[in-house]
């Protein structure tokens, strides 16, 4: 059984950053996701076991950038010039499997942390 933790979340003016914690256990496909309140669960940005492949959802490209510590078994997510529209609750999630020629789409994830609200006010 993997357990993901989540932390970092927070309240945060329009224009600032924060940065998501989530520790894990061993080495998988990793994934941010988020959800805003009556929307459907998206990915924001995902890294492959290694950090090899990225992918950034087209909303958070140039602003977002996951990373990961396979020493700490830890993934990060820093945020910066967050906008009102950044406002969900954000998910860790763990996949074992690999992403072939970045299909990122096709990854299907095994493991989910309990969420990390952010809020960004105007």
């Amino acid at each position: 059984q993997v357990q993901l933790v989540e932390s970092g979340g927070g309240l945060v003016q329009a224009g600032g950053s924060l940065r998501l914690s989530c520790a894990a256990s061993g080495g998988y496909t990793m994934g941010w996701f988020r959800q805003a309140p009556g929307k459907e669960r998206d990915l924001v940005a995902g890294i492959s076991r290694h950090g090899g492949s990225v992918y950034y959802a087209d909303s958070v490209k140039g602003r977002f950038t996951i990373s990961r510590d396979n020493a700490k078994n830890t993934v990060y997510l820093q945020m910066n010039s967050l906008k009102p529209e950044d406002t969900a609750v954000y998910y860790c999630a763990a996949s074992t499997a690999f992403v072939r020629d970045s299909r990122w789409s096709e990854v299907r994830y095994d493991y989910w942390g309990q969420g990390t609200q952010v809020t960004v006010s105007s």
